[in-house]
């Protein structure tokens, strides 16, 4: 299946890759960030430093989302 894989568009060729690493941080216990979630982590960062936080109804309706309150 991988060897068809290098046939694939390149978009489901990135979606098997992210599985992978999925796959491979939870058989090594090491989780390696991409690109794009290093800089969403690096955004969420300077946020909290310029002490931007999501307003309290938006936290809350966040945790009613997944049963916390």
């Amino acid at each position: 299946m991988l060897e068809n894989a290098r046939s694939w568009p390149e978009r489901d060729q990135e979606e098997l890759a992210e599985l992978a690493g999925e796959i491979e941080a939870r058989r090594s216990g090491v989780y390696s960030m991409s690109d794009e979630e290093r800089v969403a982590v690096q955004e969420g960062l300077a946020q909290a430093q310029c002490g931007e936080f999501a307003p309290d109804d938006e936290k809350d309706a966040f945790w009613k989302n997944y049963g916390v309150q």
